[in-house]
C-alpha cells in the first residue's frame, strides 16, 4: 500500500510540474505580446522616424494623408498598417521602401511615383534577402517597378491594386517582379499598365492564383528558368504579347483565361523550351494565336477551350511527345498549324467545330478521322495577304481536296476519335 501511495504521489507531482510549465509558457506568451507596441504616424510626421522609434514586433499605424518620403528601409520585423489609405509618394525620382528584414507585413497603404531608374531598378517596395513577409491590400500607382522581390522566400503578395500608365517598354518596369525566389504565393492582385504584369526569373515553387493582368505593354505573365510553379484561375487579357513561359520544366497551368491578346506577335500562351508540364481546363479566346509551342516536349494539353482565335494552336516541328486530348476547338480561323510535314504529337478525342463526319453507332465519336491542319494555313504562312480569301468558296474546295488526298499537310497529324459534341 505504501508503494502504491508513493506512486500516486509521484504522478500528482509530475502533473503539477507539467501544469506549472504550461502556466509559465502562457505567461511568457502574454508578456511577449504585451511588449509589442503600436506607434502612430500622422500627416506631417515622418514614416522613417516612426520606424526608428519602433522595435521588433511592433506595429506602425499610419494615418490617412500624404507622406513625401523615399529611401525608407525596414531592418527589423515590424508591421505597417495604413488607415484611410495613406499615400507615400516617391515624387517620380526615387525608390520608396526597401525591406531587409524577415517577417515584415505591409497592408493598407498607397505607394505612388517611384522614379524610373534602370541602374537602381527603383520600386515602390523592394524585398531583398528576406523571408516570411507579406504585402497585402495595398495600392500601387504610377511606379517604375511596383513590387520587386530579390532572393526572397516564403512570402505572400496578395489583394494589391497595381496600376501604371506607361506608354513605352523602354521606360517601364514590371508590376510584380521576382528574381531568385522560392515559395512565393501571389494571389488576387490586379495589374495593369506595366511592361510585364508578373515577371519571374530563376524562381522555384511559386503559386500564382486568382490574379487579373490586363493591358500591360508586353506580357501579362512572363517567366523563365522557373521550375515547379503553378498558375491557376488567372485572367490574362489585352496584353501586348500575351503570356510567355520559357526554359522551364514541371509547370502546371490550370483554369486560366487567355483572352483578347491580339497583334502580329501576340499569343494567348507562348511556350518555348518547356517540358514535363500540364495545361488543363483553360480558356483561349479571341487571340491572334491561342497556344504557340516551340521546342516544348511531353506536355499534356487537355480539357481546354480554344474559341474564335486566329490560330488555335501553332506547333513547331521541334515540339514532340505532346498530347492534345479532350479539348474543344470552336470557330477558329485555323485549328492547328505546323511548319513540318511530319507529326510527333498526339491529337485524340477532341471536339472540332469544322468536323463534318458522322456517328453511325452513336457512341459520340465520329467514324471518320479529322485532319485539323488546313492547306490554306500553309499558304497564309508564306503569303499573308492571301488571308483575304479565307471565306471564299475556292478555299473550301482546296480544304476538301487536301482532306481527301493530303499532299502538303502532315499525313499523320490526325484525330482518329473526333467528338461529335462539345466536351466542356
Amino acid at each position: 500500500m505504501a508503494g502504491s501511495s508513493g506512486t500516486g504521489q509521484g504522478k500528482m507531482d509530475r502533473q503539477k510540474l507539467k501544469f506549472s510549465v504550461i502556466i509559465l509558457l502562457l505567461l511568457s506568451l502574454f508578456l511577449s505580446i504585451g511588449q509589442a507596441e503600436v506607434f502612430e504616424v500622422f500627416p506631417g510626421e515622418s514614416v522613417k522616424d516612426g520606424l526608428d522609434r519602433s522595435g521588433k514586433g511592433d506595429t506602425l499605424w499610419i494615418h490617412g494623408g500624404y507622406f513625401y518620403e523615399h529611401g525608407i528601409e525596414i531592418v527589423k520585423p515590424v508591421t505597417m498598417i495604413g488607415e484611410d489609405s495613406p499615400i507615400i509618394d516617391g515624387e517620380g525620382k526615387y525608390h520608396i521602401l526597401t525591406i531587409r528584414s524577415d517577417s515584415v507585413n505591409i497592408r493598407g497603404i498607397a505607394f505612388r511615383n517611384a522614379g524610373i531608374s534602370f541602374i537602381n531598378e527603383n520600386a515602390a517596395i523592394k524585398l531583398s534577402d528576406v523571408s516570411n513577409c507579406s504585402i497585402t491590400g495595398n495600392r500601387f500607382e504610377n511606379n517604375f517597378f511596383a513590387i520587386y522581390l530579390a532572393n526572397a522566400s516564403d512570402c505572400v503578395i496578395s489583394q494589391n491594386q497595381i496600376r501604371a500608365e506607361s506608354q513605352r517598354e523602354t521606360n517601364s518596369g514590371n508590376g510584380i517582379h521576382l528574381w531568385y525566389c522560392r515559395n512565393i504565393y501571389i494571389d488576387s492582385n490586379t495589374i495593369t499598365g506595366h511592361r510585364d504584369g508578373i515577371y519571374m526569373e530563376f524562381v522555384e515553387e511559386a503559386e500564382i492564383v486568382n490574379n487579373q493582368s490586363e493591358h500591360n505593354l508586353r506580357y501579362g505573365l512572363h517567366f523563365m528558368f522557373s521550375n515547379s510553379c503553378k498558375y491557376n484561375r488567372n485572367i490574362f487579357r489585352h496584353n501586348g504579347a500575351g503570356v510567355a513561359v520559357m526554359y522551364t520544366r514541371s509547370v502546371i497551368m490550370t483554369e486560366n483565361q487567355f483572352e483578347e491578346n491580339t497583334g502580329p506577335a501576340s499569343y494567348g500562351l507562348l511556350l518555348k523550351d518547356i517540358r514535363d508540364s500540364r495545361i488543363e481546363n483553360n480558356i483561349f479566346r479571341r487571340n491572334s494565336v491561342g497556344l504557340y509551342t516551340e521546342a516544348s516536349n511531353r506536355i499534356s494539353i487537355r480539357y481546354n477551350l480554344f474559341q474564335n482565335n486566329g490560330w488555335a494552336v501553332k506547333i513547331m516541328a521541334n515540339s514532340m511527345d505532346n498530347a492534345f486530348t479532350r479539348n474543344d476547338f470552336i470557330g477558329n480561323a485555323f485549328d492547328v498549324a505546323t511548319n513540318s510535314r511530319q507529326n510527333f504529337n498526339i491529337f485524340d478525342g477532341n471536339y472540332w467545330s469544322r468536323y463534318k463526319g458522322y456517328d453511325l453507332d452513336r457512341d459520340g465519336t465520329g467514324e471518320l478521322p479529322f485532319r485539323p491542319v488546313r492547306l490554306f494555313a500553309l499558304i497564309v504562312e508564306n503569303e499573308h495577304t492571301s488571308l483575304v480569301l479565307l471565306k471564299s468558296f475556292f478555299i473550301d474546295l482546296l480544304d476538301l481536296a487536301e482532306s481527301i488526298f493530303p499532299v502538303l499537310i502532315p499525313e499523320t497529324l490526325i484525330d482518329h476519335n473526333p467528338q461529335m459534341k462539345r466536351i466542356l
